[in-house]
């Protein structure tokens, strides 16, 4: 049986997790969304993934969100049971320990888009839209959306894009920090191995603190978040890879990080 989600290594310490599902423009099914937790729990296990590019497969849709054929079938309680699981998952790909890059290589809405807010980092294609358009469907966004989105862009853009179901195109989402970068669609994907690339040459141990001492520390006030960044910041000075930074700078070399 052909797996929906597959996790690949692309160059040392760098993995695809794509969304396989391009006739149904990687929609987030009930199955796909147990494979995609699978994979989650797979990557947080392994110690040889320091950075991860979420995609799509095809060119067309990065993700179109809910499986609307599969939900179409489905009573009060069931949609909101696979509403919850839709969340539950996005929640499950923001706790991913190390850096993760949302490659947006074709149209985001809906659950799509809240499953790239989810990342780290937004890369877009220049050809494709994004968009939460739930009030379309006379629905609200119920996976992060209304949350997440304000949080990045501002409560009156994130409002400005709700109310009015709009999609935006990439040079839009680029000035609204919606995504940090936009990159010609046959150039996207070689830019994002890049930057990954980029993440996962730096200390390991480092790159997980220092992710979560942004995250923890934008939740709550500024002397807590210090607090938080000098606990993270402990974590790594009885490090080996500290100390093999400290040696490669004096000789001018790059360093071998271990992650240890």
């Amino acid at each position: 049986m052909q797996e929906v989600v597959t996790l690949e290594e692309l160059e040392p310490y760098v993995f695809s997790l794509k969304l396989n599902r391009p006739d149904a423009a990687n929609a987030l099914s009930l199955s796909l969304l147990n494979e995609l937790q699978e994979k989650v729990e797979e990557i947080n296990r392994r110690s040889d993934i320091r950075a991860v590019l979420l995609t799509g497969e095809g060119s067309k849709a990065f993700c179109a969100g809910a499986d609307l054929k599969e939900r179409a079938g489905m009573g009060e309680e069931e949609v909101l049971a696979a509403v919850k699981k839709i969340g539950d998952t996005i929640c499950m790909v923001e706790s991913i320990s190390v850096p993760t890059v949302a490659v947006i290589n074709g149209v985001a809405f809906g659950g799509g888009l809240e499953l790239a807010l989810a990342c780290d980092l937004r890369m877009m294609s220049t050809s494709t839209k994004v968009g939460l358009t739930e009030t379309s469907l006379a629905i609200i966004p119920g996976a992060g959306g209304t949350q997440r989105l304000s949080r990045l862009i501002g409560k009156g853009q994130a409002k400005a894009m709700i109310f009015t179901a709009r999609p935006v195109e990439a040079q839009r989402a680029l000035t609204l920090g919606l995504v940090e970068y936009v990159y010609e669609p046959q150039f996207l994907m070689e830019e994002a191995k890049d930057l990954a690339a980029c993440i996962a040459r730096n200390g390991p141990v480092a790159m997980k603190q220092a992710k979560l001492a942004i995250d923890k520390g934008m939740e709550t006030d500024l002397e807590k978040g210090l607090e938080i960044e000098r606990s993270c910041y402990e974590q790594t000075i009885p490090t080996s890879d500290r100390l093999e930074g400290l040696q490669a700078f004096k000789e001018k070399r790059k360093p071998d990080y271990k992650g240890e």
